[in-house]
């Protein structure tokens, strides 16, 4: 897949939109997003136009994901932060149709928590066996 002419982000992987690029290579690339949750949130994206993770080519899985660990390693170390949090959307809350990892810098106490989402929980352990059965069963 090449780039998608109405792609911000294809526009950021050719030069043509402008961005802080933090890191490039041939699968991928990190930029700092324009709308951080933390300062230092960072989104790396192929360098081909994908909208989701199952729309990424298997070969292509693993050196992108190569490029989440480095950058996840290098927002902690860089940021002197206490972690990160490693998210993706796919299809839903997915602001920009081509798939995006975001890296956000964590501290403890950062008032994050349950920001993303409410939690749940199953009714018993048979709803939550069904759960898993549905889903093994799709793959």
């Amino acid at each position: 897949m090449s780039a998608a002419a109405d792609c911000v982000f294809c526009a950021i992987v050719s030069g043509a939109h402008p961005a802080a690029v933090v890191a490039s290579d041939d699968a991928a690339v990190a930029f700092l997003d324009a709308r951080p949750v933390f300062k230092g949130h960072v989104l790396i994206v192929p360098r081909a136009h994908v909208p989701t993770l199952a729309d990424l080519p298997g070969p292509a899985i693993g050196p992108f994901f190569t490029a989440v660990q480095k950058i996840a390693r290098a927002v902690e170390v860089g940021l002197e932060a206490d972690g990160t949090f490693v998210a993706m959307n796919n299809k839903v809350s997915q602001s920009v149709a081509h798939l995006h990892a975001h890296v956000v810098p964590r501290r403890r106490k950062d008032g994050l928590r349950g920001f993303f989402w409410p939690r749940t929980t199953y009714a018993d352990d048979a709803e939550r066996d069904a759960y898993a059965a549905r889903i093994r069963g799709a793959l």
